[in-house]
């Protein structure tokens, strides 16, 4: 267990933590958050989303102010409103390529994610299902390996789904042959996420406290799924919601209600507002 003195930096997952199954932040939810801003705790987003899909609910949250979110899993840093860059930990172009040929062999639908855009080979029946539930324009650009060979990028993030049941054997197959480079995991079930492997939420949170002079017991952090387990274990008060998977569960220092139930404003209710 670790210990919580006293709270300046709060750090929440986006997608089943703080936001409710239709994607909307509860009115409870936002009075907790903006009542901790009041008292000068630091919120930041911490997500796998891209940076567009998610910098609206600073919005929907009533910040105002050049804020900065992690996005695509600790691989970017940005602010809110100016659209600065404070931390980039794209894929070396080698080994987005590698990744990409691998994934070819086997067909499995992968996309790319560079420059908060989306990039896939073609349309095809994952593609129109990831579209349904981001609303993001998806740009073909037929065979991935060579359009990211040919232009030298380095992908922010890449995603391969795949739903006939073998997604673990893929991630096992990835693991073997790149661990040392990239951070491979699941985010929810048939989809998997790959980033630099320095690009991870509790990496980059560190980085981003360090920066701050803020320590790791003045941090709580919110979260449910395997990509959260790293931030939830550096924090000072690493907590999961009552939803999240069991593994998350295990390293949590506690675990409170679930995204449904405002699970995020029970936290800040109990260890900000009520201690101030």
């Amino acid at each position: 267990m670790h210990v919580m003195m006293n709270c300046r930096l709060l750090a929440v997952d986006l997608d089943d933590t703080l936001l409710n199954s239709s994607s909307g932040i509860s009115d409870r939810n936002r009075k907790a958050i903006r009542g901790a801003a009041a008292l000068g705790v630091r919120f930041l987003i911490a997500t796998g989303r891209m940076f567009k899909t998610s910098v609206g609910y600073l919005e929907t949250l009533g910040f105002e102010e050049d804020c900065p979110l992690i996005n695509y899993h600790g691989a970017l840093v940005k602010r809110s409103r100016s659209g600065q860059t404070l931390l980039h930990l794209p894929i070396p172009n080698p080994v987005a390529v590698a990744v990409l040929e691998e994934a070819e062999k086997t067909n499995y639908h992968i996309s790319v994610f560079l420059d908060d855009q989306i990039y896939i080979r073609e349309e095809n029946e994952q593609s129109r299902y990831y579209q349904s539930f981001t609303g993001i324009e998806l740009q073909s650009v037929g065979r991935l390996s060579a359009f990211i060979e040919q232009n030298g990028s380095c992908p922010t993030k890449m995603s391969i789904i795949h739903w006939d049941g073998t997604i673990e054997a893929v991630e096992e197959s990835l693991r073997a042959n790149f661990a040392d480079q990239l951070s491979i995991l699941q985010s929810r079930p048939y989809f998997l996420e790959i980033t630099d492997r320095l690009a991870t939420k509790g990496q980059t949170l560190r980085w981003y406290v360090e920066q701050r002079g803020i320590a790791p017991e003045e941090v709580i952090a919110i979260g449910d799924g395997p990509n959260d387990i790293d931030m939830l274990s550096f924090a000072g008060l690493g907590v999961a919601v009552g939803n999240a998977r069991p593994e998350v569960m295990a390293v949590a220092d506690l675990v409170t209600a679930s995204n449904e139930d405002d699970g995020v404003a029970e936290i800040i209710e109990r260890y900000i507002l009520k201690r101030r």
